[in-house]
């Protein structure tokens, strides 16, 4: 498996009290994250991104080279550096702050000829709706038509569109592109409580078949620990989730999606697979920050 997530990995600060932990994060950067340690040899995995030259920036490279993760499609640019974000907890559920209007992740789809080799070179690419939100409008037409290109190519297209709308323009746009986004792709993991909020799905069919369930595409509509709605091989399984008291629920979306991902990989059915996710994502949530 050639697996190749893009995005943006930030450094993340965790709030231990009375201490602050600093660790590297970022929603397709968690999944590449887990996709590796799950698969281990069976997969290369690399992230696609910018970074500066900075010595945290280097700090986050160093974490990717030592978790497995490629950097030969890792560019640099030493007029910026990482964004960063921070995690406030209160019962379990997290509040952000973020620092990342100058993050060089911003350029990931500057470098054509870059982009075309990273692409060229996967079998499998990641991406979500932060990824398309952090662009600039024409860096983020660049990279759907070079995805356009590399599915067309025969390259598989596993999307979250994860919907953050305050990193876009405007909500009509954020809907335009994750719609245009979810088209090209063979697998969608969104998730039910900001589809319905944006979109507004009525429940998790509803949202399945907007996402083209009845197409043949696989969906797996996430719902906050509560039941899943597997539209998956062309049948629709609504499943139950056992309740989760969670310390941190930081990454529980990123973490279950590797889980699926890994599980698919290893020929495991659906129910298999659901099951695999749920359990990783579980424990991502027993514990404080992103990564398990």
């Amino acid at each position: 498996m050639r697996f190749l997530a893009i995005g943006e990995a930030m450094l993340e600060l965790s709030e231990q009290s009375p201490l602050w932990a600093l660790n590297v994060a970022g929603d397709t950067f968690n999944t590449a994250w887990h996709v590796k340690r799950l698969l281990g040899d069976t997969a290369e995995v690399e992230y696609l991104s910018v970074l500066g030259t900075d010595p945290f920036s280097d700090r986050i490279a160093r974490f990717m080279a030592a978790s497995g993760i490629g950097t030969r499609f890792l560019r640099r640019d030493a007029g910026r550096g990482p964004g960063l974000y921070a995690i406030s907890l209160q019962d379990g559920e997290r509040n952000f702050t973020y620092w990342r209007d100058r993050s060089a992740a911003r350029l990931l789809a500057d470098d054509p000829e870059h982009l075309a080799a990273a692409l060229d070179w996967a079998g499998t690419i990641y991406f979500s709706g932060i990824t398309l939100a952090i662009l600039t409008p024409e860096a983020r037409a660049r990279l759907l038509s070079a995805l356009e290109t590399a599915h067309a190519a025969g390259r598989r297209l596993i999307f979250d569109p994860n919907l953050r709308p305050r990193l876009w323009e405007d909500a009509p746009t954020m809907r335009a592109t994750i719609t245009r986004a979810a088209g090209l792709a063979d697998v969608l993991l969104p998730s039910f409580e900001d589809e319905a909020q944006h979109f507004g799905d009525a429940d998790l069919a509803a949202c399945a078949r907007r996402y083209g369930a009845d197409a043949g595409r696989d969906v797996v509509v996430k719902n906050g620990g509560q039941d899943v709605l597997l539209a998956v091989d062309g049948a629709r399984t609504l499943w139950p989730l056992d309740t989760v008291t969670p310390v941190d629920t930081t990454g529980a979306g990123d973490a279950f999606n590797a889980g699926w991902i890994a599980a698919r990989h290893r020929g495991l059915d659906a129910d298999a697979s659901l099951a695999a996710a749920h359990d990783l994502a579980r424990h991502v949530v027993s514990i404080q920050g992103a990564l398990g």
